[in-house]
């Protein structure tokens, strides 16, 4: 199944994806779930119930008609994994971690699928990541990595935004992969069950409809399970929880000579069986005091 959260107005509603047509759960069963988060926490109860609507093939509109938000849009975490993929590492310039490389996306970042993405005021050394996002599902803590599967509730398509200078600026890098609105995901959450294996697909990035990073989920470093292992070793995962599991090479910082986001460029991010986000690249406006102060 393919769930969203999407908008026709002011409200936010959760959906299932069925081809070009949504049904609106938030419509059809009031009493499910208020938002993804509660449906996510409470998926054991409700999932019959979401499978019997989703089989009595009701729909209240065209996918085109509404405005599909981040699936998860108040996540409590979002934890994101560098140097996961060979070629990427290469092209970094560093070895091959011996361990799993973490740091914090702040929830401050997460960004709706196709919504605009800033150039901050703050620094023009903007780049793209595709990523493969897990969602997870059941909480967990000291999850075996053959146990982990259980613990994932489905996957969607991110892009994990960088701003470059901000990044290298320190050994932490949550500052540089924090600004506002730097991750956007979606288009909507595909179940774990309906991809089964996520080590298999193909995932893509391209800018302005140049190919800049195509590989497969199959190169990462340390997999998706052993990711979760390894960071429930260290807290509790909790639904909702999103897990940006890497990204390939050719990322814009790499390339000779280097290759920034301006405004205007457009950066789709694609994965096989999950969809497709498409971000444009726009600058921040300035504050009105700052531009008081300028204009003075």
């Amino acid at each position: 199944m393919k769930l969203a959260t999407f908008t026709t107005g002011q409200t936010a509603e959760i959906g299932l994806v069925r081809g070009d047509r949504l049904l609106s759960l938030t419509r059809a069963a009031p009493q499910l779930a208020p938002d993804m988060m509660a449906l996510i926490a409470g998926w054991d109860a409700l999932e019959a119930e979401v499978r019997r609507l989703d089989a009595a093939g009701e729909t209240h509109l065209d996918l085109s008609e509404a405005r599909l938000l981040a699936p998860v849009p108040h996540p409590r975490k979002i934890l994101a994994i560098g140097l996961n993929y060979a070629d990427h590492v290469a092209e970094s310039g560093l070895p091959t971690p011996e361990h799993q490389l973490w740091f914090a996306k702040l929830p401050n970042t997460v960004n709706g699928p196709y919504d605009d993405v800033q150039i901050p005021l703050a620094s023009d050394k903007v780049d793209y990541e595709v990523e493969l996002v897990a969602v997870i599902g059941r909480p967990g803590r000291h999850i075996a990595a053959a146990a982990a599967p259980q613990h994932v509730f489905g996957y969607c398509v991110g892009n994990d935004v960088s701003v470059r200078d901000w990044q290298i600026q320190t050994p932490q890098w949550v500052l540089g992969k924090s600004f506002d609105g730097h991750g956007p995901i979606g288009p909507w959450i595909t179940t774990a069950d309906e991809i089964g294996d996520p080590h298999r697909l193909d995932i893509r990035c391209l800018v302005n409809g140049e190919l800049r990073q195509d590989s497969n989920t199959r190169h990462l470093v340390f997999d998706v399970w052993q990711q979760i292992a390894h960071l429930s070793e260290a807290m509790t995962l909790e639904p909702g929880d999103l897990l940006f599991t890497g990204t390939p090479g050719g990322v814009g910082w790499a390339m000779q000579p280097q290759q920034v986001l301006k405004s205007g460029d457009r950066v789709r991010c694609e994965i096989a069986e999950l969809g497709a986000i498409e971000c444009r690249m726009v600058p921040e406006a300035a504050p009105a005091a700052r531009r008081a102060s300028n204009a003075a």
